[in-house]
């Protein structure tokens, strides 16, 4: 359990990255959702113990984070948005290094655990390839191999599908599921779709703060009755926007459907069956965060 209590956290330019986050994280995936600019990689960079918070409290079981960081460090995974490595290297070269650093002294015990990861990732038969070869997802891959050198407890993945083609996203959530069945493992993102596939508890942020937390079935259960559709006039959205609360829009078949949240159902729309989408951008629009529609 990653318990976290008021936790916050002002930068020198006065930006306001957390605003007194209270979250508990089971074991498990976790999918954490919100805009660029919610606060999610400065939760995050704080979880890794990157940077200092202001005040609050965050617990990995025993182990306080805030307060002793070398033993968070040591069963800590974290692959950032930008994961950077030297890209002359092999993957073999690197999670070799990585795990020297992790503490891993014994070469025998290190080169097991190397090749294990290696497997795990589907890395082995490009072990000694230059990583500045990789398509994105294999770099993702390595990224996510190196992260789980020595039998970490927490995870934290920051953005990690972002511009991978729809196979290697396929390829890295079963990864992600896999490695998430007995560890913490925080999946911070803005895609919707990673949330409601992988993750079995979520939260929303936006401004610093929570804005909505819980599973995600429960979440879009308290939505239902609440979501309507109408195809509408592209020439037309405006006036619908300035009439309800429209809180996406999408093409199906070269027409514009939009959603709209309403507690009664207006004329002229149909019922929409509520997915995690309807709850993400309802929860945006609630809280006054602006979002492209």
């Amino acid at each position: 359990m990653l318990a976290i209590k008021g936790l916050s956290k002002t930068y020198k330019n006065g930006v306001r990255a957390l605003n007194n986050i209270t979250l508990d994280i089971p074991t498990g995936m976790f999918g954490l959702l919100g805009p660029n600019g919610a606060g999610k990689s400065s939760l995050m960079r704080t979880l890794a113990t990157l940077q200092e918070a202001d005040s609050g409290s965050a617990f990995l079981d025993d182990i306080n984070i805030l307060q002793d960081k070398d033993s968070l460090r040591k069963v800590l995974g974290y692959l950032p948005q930008d994961f950077g490595s030297y890209p002359k290297m092999t993957p073999l070269d690197m999670l070799d290094h990585f795990a020297i650093l992790k503490g891993v002294s014994n070469r025998s015990e290190r080169r097991d655990m190397v090749d294990s990861l290696l497997h795990k990732t589907n890395l082995y038969d490009v072990r000694k390839k230059a990583i500045d070869t990789f398509s994105g997802g294999m770099k993702q891959r390595f990224g996510i191999a190196q992260a789980l050198i020595g039998n970490p407890r927490l995870i934290i993945v920051d953005e990690p599908t972002a511009g991978l083609d729809p196979s290697e996203r396929n390829r890295f959530h079963n990864l992600l599921a896999e490695i998430g069945e007995n560890i913490v493992v925080i999946l911070s993102t803005h895609i919707v779709e990673d949330v409601s596939d992988l993750c079995p508890n979520m939260a929303i942020m936006g401004k610093g703060e929570i804005l909505l937390s819980g599973r995600p079935r429960q979440v879009i259960d308290n939505l239902r009755g609440h979501i309507w559709r109408k195809r509408v006039k592209r020439d037309a959205l405006a006036d619908y926007q300035q009439q309800y609360q429209v809180i996406l829009s999408h093409l199906t078949e070269g027409e514009t459907v939009i959603h709209v949240l309403s507690a009664t159902h207006p004329e002229g729309f149909e019922p929409q069956e509520v997915d995690l989408e309807d709850v993400y951008f309802s929860t945006l629009i609630k809280h006054d965060i602006k979002v492209a529609v």
